[in-house]
């Protein structure tokens, strides 16, 4: 079976894996940020909200219900992007080991080559 594998394509594939990691963190971060202005902000309306009308509890079951939609947006958000981008890296990694390797057999191992790792064809 052919198991080696060029030691340069390791380095890339490392790089890719550090770049989709910092725009991960990147996109948790700044995500964040903006989760708080919106709570802030909402909290601040409800203050003056309560202010202006002495009615605490019928206001607050607004206030929860906004916040409770904003955070649980920002993690489905996240959550969604983050699996997405992690097979998206994935997919990329594959289809550049699946060239490399195929340029590194040569066509001349190429029916051999495929038959060990995928086993001959039936049809």
């Amino acid at each position: 079976m052919v198991t080696d594998k060029p030691s340069s394509l390791d380095t890339m594939l490392q790089q890719d894996d550090l770049t989709a990691a910092q725009a991960d963190a990147t996109r948790w971060r700044y995500g964040f940020y903006v989760v708080v202005a919106g709570i802030v902000a909402v909290l601040i309306a409800f203050a003056a909200a309560v202010f202006a009308t002495r009615e605490f509890a019928s206001l607050f079951a607004g206030v929860a219900g906004v916040i409770g939609t904003i955070v649980g947006a920002y993690f489905g958000v996240q959550a969604g992007q983050s699996g997405k981008a992690r097979v998206e890296a994935e997919l990329a990694r594959t289809q550049e080991l699946a060239i490399r390797l195929a340029a590194h057999v040569g066509t001349a191992n190429a029916p051999r080559v495929v038959d060990e790792v995928l086993g001959r064809r039936r049809g």
